[in-house]
Order: structure tokens, then sequence, then C-alpha cells
């Protein structure tokens, strides 16, 4: 029998459980990108590399008025780029699955306050179309957890370009679920109780850095388990029909929007346009 609250089914009695599993252990699969550096993998908590101090990445403490889990997104400070956007990534993921085992009885669905207040140029160039498509496959696919709200809060004119960049990687439910938060907090609490929220968003939750350390302490306490779940990896020799592959779940690197060929005879331009950048390649006569 299948539990529900809300819009959200526990993990371990989803009807579609086996599918879920199974992306999970696809995605946990070694193929060549997971050799740099893929966010299914390699969980293990790596101290102060994944938990360090440029960013607060916290689940809240209680639920909101319709069962939904809050997380906040925070970067600490202008004067940090992280050397790898995959760390955080891989936090966000860690973090997920500590939830997808303690949370039994299940959420109305998560909802995100993304703070911009220090993104920069800088911070931005870090996040390559590459690594957002992997990232998204990986949270839309493979997570039974919905998306049900993004809030952003101290917008910049940067937040509109970042937001823009990353809107033709999601779902269209999931696009029109993104509310801008531009001036202050006060439009935030008609989504968000104050009671849940830290302090330095107008709430009485206290400050978030002691919410995040409470969280490390509990990444550090998985260490093993996290372990443990590396070495679950899908067989694809046992798939029934096509094997899937690296490029069946995350597309090439880049997608191939143009191809133009001149006359036969004459040199021509083939024109590789991926989404964040052009690439063109001059071919030789014929």
């Amino acid at each position: 029998m299948t539990t529900q609250s809300g819009n959200y089914r526990t993990f371990t009695e989803t009807p579609d459980v086996h599918d879920i599993w199974e992306q999970v252990a696809t995605l946990r699969r070694p193929v060549p990108y997971r050799t740099a550096k893929m966010w299914m993998n390699a969980l293990s908590t790596i101290r102060p590399r994944l938990c360090g101090a440029e960013r607060h990445i916290p689940p809240l403490p209680g639920l909101t008025p319709n069962g939904r889990r809050v997380i906040v997104m925070q970067g600490i400070t202008k004067d940090i780029i992280p050397p790898n956007v995959a760390d955080g990534m891989k936090l966000v993921l860690m973090i997920g699955d500590i939830r997808l085992k303690e949370e039994l009885t299940g959420v109305a669905g998560d909802v995100y306050i993304l703070d911009a207040s220090v993104a920069t140029a800088a911070h931005f160039a870090k996040f390559t179309p590459a690594i957002v498509k992997k990232f998204l496959v990986c949270v839309q696919e493979a997570y039974p957890v919905k998306l049900k709200e993004v809030h952003v809060v101290n917008v910049s004119p940067l937040v509109d370009t970042i937001i823009n960049f990353a809107k033709p990687f999601l779902k269209e439910k999931i696009r029109n679920r993104i509310f801008c938060h531009p001036d202050g907090f006060e439009s935030l609490y008609k989504y968000i109780p104050q009671e849940m929220l830290p302090s330095e968003y107008g709430g009485y939750a206290g400050p978030i850095d002691v919410i995040h350390r409470e969280w490390v302490k509990k990444l550090d306490s998985y260490t093993e388990w996290f372990k443990e779940q590396e070495d679950m990896k899908a067989d694809e020799s046992k798939r029934p029909g096509k094997p899937k592959t690296h490029d069946d779940l995350f597309g090439l690197e880049g997608s191939f929007r143009q191809f133009r060929r001149g006359e036969k005879g004459k040199s021509c331009v083939c024109e590789v346009k991926m989404q964040a950048a052009e690439l063109r390649l001059l071919l030789p006569e014929r």
C-alpha cells in the first residue's frame, strides 16, 4: 500500500520505486565523466572541501504548514570562488540521500531559498551547461521528492542572467515555480513562516551557521554509509533491451543545433551551437 502526504510518497513505498532505484544505480555506473567528477559517486564526506566555510546548504528544522521542507542555499563571501562547483552539488545530493533515509513519513515537497547576495560573474562562470545538465538529470530523474518552489532572495541584476541560463535545463512546471523577491523578505513570508527562517532572513530559527554546522555533524556521522552506497551500481549487461550509456543519460556535451553545408565543391561552415557557446568548424573543400 502506498501512503501519501500531499504530493510526496515515501521513498520506500513509491509505486515506481524500482524505476527510481534503477536510475540511481545507473547514474552511479562507471562512465567516462565519472572518472572526472560525477555526483552520484564518491559521496564520502571530504572535509574541508565539501563541508567548507564557503557555503551554507542546510535543510531547515520543521515543515511549512502544507508539509514542505525548506532548504537554504547561501554563499558566504564574494571573495571565495569555489574551484569546483561539483563539490557543492555533491553536498546537495549527500544531504538528499540522508533525508531519503531519515524522512520515513515523507514530506509534501521541497522548497528552496537561493540567496544571491554574494553571486558574481566569477561564480556564474563556474556553472557550465554540461555541469548544470548532469546535476539536474540527477535531481529531476533519480530523486522522488518533488520540487515545489524556488525563492530567490537578495536579487541582483546578475540573477536574471543566471535564471535565464538555467531555465532551458528545467522542466516547464519547475520553471513556473521560480519566484524572485527583489524588495526584501516580506513577500517571502507569504510562502514560508518567519518561525522557520534563519535570523538572516528576519526569521526566528536562529543563525543559519548554527543550522548548517548541525548538518555537517550529521554528514560526518554518515561517512561509512556513503562509502557503502558507492558500491551500488547498475549492471548494464542484465538490462532488457539496449543498455543505457553516458550519452543516453546526459546527451552529448554540446547539442547540435545547426548543421549548414555549402554547395557541392565549395568550402562550407559547420555550426555546432551549444547552450552557452558556439563552436565553428571550417570544413575543407571537397
